[in-house]
């Protein structure tokens, strides 16, 4: 079984050849006439992105993944649309090392504005070529020419199949732009919803995962790894544990401890063994839980100055001022993170079949790892049964590597156990920010500040020293000083500057270098605390100025689209109305304040004697631009609105000088069935031929805002830090 790339066997048997790579020259960004190119910009051979078959299939490519975000589904739309072709006759191919463009991470809302915009720009000009192809055939011109249903069409009647046209076109060069984009009124296919392409499988219990991935004579790996960080291993008898059944080796290197054996219980039972045969040094010591936020406050940081603009308030007016907080947050991933390894026996080749965001850069840091070329190492995507940031996928990647090596040409499955998972896995950062806002006479908010303290929300690799593995082999590897991810995306700061048209706007970044936990990537990165603690104390400032909070946001806002989702939702929720015994909370926030917008509007219950909150209808609007599946963006949002629920009333990583102590769904919460949101409704602002905005991450922000603004509301009590606990 070959490791890295396909055999020349296989090439011969497939009938197509495919060489992905990027040309020298990069296209434009922009297109003429202002029309984006995504990813096609940097990776501007058309072959790189679609591939037409004899038969009239076209595979499409992606270096983004599928996450349960649906972009597989929204991608074959974009394709079908722009190539006129039914949903049968195409085929996706994401992230694949060997196959695919290097789009980096699927991190960010990113997907669509990046990659379904360099497919759209790419089928258009494949489009264009079948149509200038089969003008020169037949002499007639191509103004005359369409295409339908997979065929190109003359003005006379004639067709062809694209199949049929498809020796006629090289694709292997550089897009020629500017190509006509279908204008939106000819759309069939954007726009509408069409059923998620992953779902069935899932549903009915095929194979979907990295996890039930399964390959001819593998092995199964178990780590054991310190109770604490920076444990360092002194000792361990492996004599005993080679001895159990199915045990087929041992594995160390420095402090990496790690075992095989023919059968994954076996494994596990190995792991037991070893873990109770080795001997460890003390990790470090982790600061009191209790005296968090002043750590953070109180920690060596480097400031940044990230907006200052109109100088001071006006004199004369009332100013107000608020803290708010939140803790560490585990990414909670459902299944643990799960890979699979195999190293060729003959060549020494890699490949890792992974559940990673980025599997041009895991490769990278794997080729590092195992000091070899990058070009023989192959990262293949599948999907895993959770993540949305840097879980444990990239780390347990590395460990089935490192395992695989040690037995060339049997490939290895490693899952990590459910308390390696909670332990060890990169967490959001805990995040801190101070408010401070002037109100004049008349009610209107004239100066805003915002300062916030938080860790990097990014350690992903990159290098080999991020990865668990490569800090504790014989010859470590360093990990990398922790960076700021610049605005206007941002990262601890992403969305810390208000959307709001205020006169004075100063911000501040209060970047920590070193934080006592693990931390990286976590869905939203800082725009969730922020959007929280901006949108919370919009609500204190318009209890001040004696204003309905929707009214408030309106008369601060002079985006027009920002003002159409907050009417929206405020209209379908039916603000003016209370219901008896609840409580009723509106926020609002444009993602990174250039992806799409979100309106959130939520009504809640207090339980008087246990205090507990309970969800009740949530009502969201969004506009991210041109919508190309309206019920996957609908999926996104309530995905969004549960996911919120659970960070802001539930989840919190507990931790004692001694290390992490939630390992378990029961030291570890999570929103259960009996938690969501009793009902949710979204409504989706399509804007037909406008620029795709990021959608994934928009709505965690004002979902978390707007249930603790309806808490407020329900019992007077206002509760700045998460998860939100009541006192009655």
């Amino acid at each position: 079984m070959t490791a890295v790339g396909p055999s020349r066997r296989a090439v011969v048997a497939g009938g197509a050849l495919l060489i992905g790579f990027r040309l020298a020259a990069p296209v434009r960004a922009l297109a003429e006439g202002g029309e984006p190119l995504g990813d096609l910009a940097r990776t501007p051979a058309l072959d790189s992105w679609l591939r037409l078959d004899p038969d009239g299939q076209v595979t499409v490519l992606t270096g983004k993944v599928e996450l349960g975000q649906g972009i597989r589904t929204a991608l074959l739309q974009v394709a079908a649309e722009e190539l006129d072709l039914p949903q049968a006759a195409l085929t996706l191919v994401t992230a694949d090392t060997a196959r695919t463009p290097d789009e980096g991470f699927t991190s960010g809302s990113h997907s669509m504005q990046d990659s379904a915009t360099a497919i759209r720009a790419a089928a258009a000009e494949l489009r264009a070529l079948l149509i200038a192809a089969a003008s020169s055939s037949w002499q007639v011109p191509a103004a005359e020419i369409g295409t339908r249903d997979g065929r190109v069409i003359g003005p006379d009647g004639r067709a062809a199949l694209y199949g049929e046209l498809a020796g006629a076109i090289d694709l292997h060069r550089a897009a020629r732009l500017p190509v006509p984009l279908k204008p939106p009124a000819a759309y069939t296919v954007v726009g509408r919803s069409w059923p998620r392409v992953d779902i069935p499988g899932k549903l009915t219990g095929a194979p979907s995962y990295v996890h039930d991935l399964r390959l001819p004579g593998m092995l199964h790996g178990r780590i054991v790894r310190p109770a604490a960080y920076g444990g360092r291993l002194l000792d361990v008898q492996t004599a005993p544990v080679m001895d159990l059944p199915g045990v087929i080796h041992v594995v160390r290197d420095g402090s990496f401890l790690g075992v095989l054996a023919a059968g994954e219980f076996q494994a596990i039972q190995a792991m037991r063994a070893l873990e109770a045969a080795a001997r460890w040094a003390p990790g470090r010591t982790l600061p009191a839980p209790a005296a968090l936020d002043s750590f953070l406050r109180s920690a060596p940081a480097e400031d940044i100055v990230v907006l200052d603009r109109g100088g001071a308030a006006l004199s004369g007016g009332r100013t107000f001022a608020a803290q708010y907080g939140r803790p560490f947050i585990a990414h909670g991933s459902i299944g643990p993170s799960c890979a699979v390894a195999l190293v060729d026996g003959a060549e020494g080749g890699v490949t890792v079949w992974t559940h990673s965001q980025g599997v041009f850069p895991l490769r990278r840091a794997l080729a590092e790892l195992l000091r070899l070329p990058v070009a023989r190492v192959r990262c293949i995507h599948m999907e895993g049964a959770g993540c949305y940031g840097q879980n444990g996928a990239d780390d347990v990647a590395a460990d089935a590597a490192l395992l695989a090596r040690a037995v060339p040409g049997r490939p290895v499955r490693l899952q990590w156990m459910r308390e390696q998972e909670q332990a060890w896995e990169p967490f959001g950062p805990a995040m801190a920010a101070s408010l401070r806002a002037t109100l004049d006479a008349d009610g209107r908010i004239v100066q805003w500040t915002h300062e916030v303290w938080s860790n990097t929300h990014t350690q992903r690799p990159g290098p080999a020293g991020v990865l668990l593995a490569g800090q504790s082999l014989e010859r470590p590897f360093p990990l990398p000083p922790p960076r700021p991810i610049p605005m206007p995306e941002g990262g601890g700061d992403r969305n810390s500057i208000p959307l709001y048209a205020f006169p004075a706007v100063r911000v501040v970044y209060h970047f920590l270098p070193q934080m006592p936990l693990r931390v990286s990537a976590l869905r939203t990165l800082g725009a969730q605390l922020n959007v929280f603690a901006i949108e919370s104390f919009m609500d204190e400032l318009a209890a001040a100025a004696g204003a309905d909070p929707v009214a408030f946001r309106l008369v601060h806002l002079d985006d027009a689209r920002a003002q159409a989702v907050v009417k929206l939702a405020a209209e379908r929720f039916g603000w003016a109305r209370t219901a008896p015994g609840s409580g009723r909370g509106f926020a609002f926030a444009r993602y990174k304040n250039l992806a799409a917008y979100c309106a959130v509007a939520a009504q809640v219950r207090v339980d008087a004697a246990s205090a507990r909150i309970r969800v009740g209808r949530v009502v969201a609007a969004v506009d991210s631009g041109q919508a190309v599946n309206p019920d996957g963006l609908r999926n996104q949002i309530e995905g969004a609105i549960v996911q919120a629920t659970s960070w802001t009333l539930f989840e919190q990583v507990a931790f004692t000088p001694e290390g992490i102590i939630s390992r378990d769904w029961n030291s570890y919460p999570i929103a259960r069935f009996d938690a969501v949101p009793e009902q949710v409704e979204v409504h989706v602002i399509d804007r037909p031929g406008a620029a795709f905005l990021g959608t994934g991450e928009c709505g965690q922000g004002p979902a978390s805002a707007a249930i603790a603004n309806a808490v407020a509301d329900a019992v007077g009590q206002r509760l700045r830090r998460l998860p939100l606990r009541l006192t009655l």
